[in-house]
């Protein structure tokens, strides 16, 4: 079985990551969906609605599994018996950074293979750290995220003035 693991924050999950995941969930058997929890990033979400999320964005896609880790990425491909890394790309400043990370998991196991995915036309812009800078001013996140992750975000955090703290601390 050809096994693909596709980490991320996902935090939230945004219209970006939804196609680079159902792009790679079209070539590979099976698609892991890894939520990786990092602490450090002061997420919005915890870890577990962040799966939550994604699980139910995904639910009708057959061959992906939403989990969460808390390991070396290597560790993890090597778990679901992966050799393949799935990451998007939005612009070349993601390009370095992944590029870096893909030559370090290829140190530690020269069988892993990164695959890039470049973001739809539509998506290039698009990050959970631009959708949480336009919440906290109050702006519109429809577009950006899945309807049903607008509406867990709206219920957390309000529009305006009550959104001013995400993403802030």
């Amino acid at each position: 079985m050809n096994v693909a693991i596709c980490p991320g924050t996902f935090d939230p999950v945004t219209n970006g990551h939804m196609d680079v995941i159902l792009r790679a969930a079209k070539h590979f058997d099976k698609v892991i969906v890894a939520v990786a929890a990092n602490p450090d990033k002061c997420p919005l979400f915890s870890t577990e609605e962040r799966m939550e999320m994604l699980g139910h964005c995904l639910a009708e896609t057959d061959n992906t599994e939403v989990i969460s880790f808390d390991c070396l990425l290597v560790d993890l491909a090597h778990q679901y018996d992966s050799c393949t890394i799935v990451k998007g790309l939005r612009a070349m400043s993601d390009f370095e950074f992944e590029f870096q990370m893909s030559q370090f998991n290829r140190k530690m196991d020269d069988r892993i293979e990164t695959f890039f995915v470049m973001a739809s036309p539509e998506y290039t812009y698009l990050s959970s750290s631009g959708m949480k800078e336009v919440l906290s001013y109050g702006g519109c996140i429809s577009g950006l995220v899945p309807e049903m992750v607008e509406e867990r975000i709206l219920e957390k955090f309000g529009k305006g003035r009550n959104a001013q703290k995400v993403g802030k601390e």
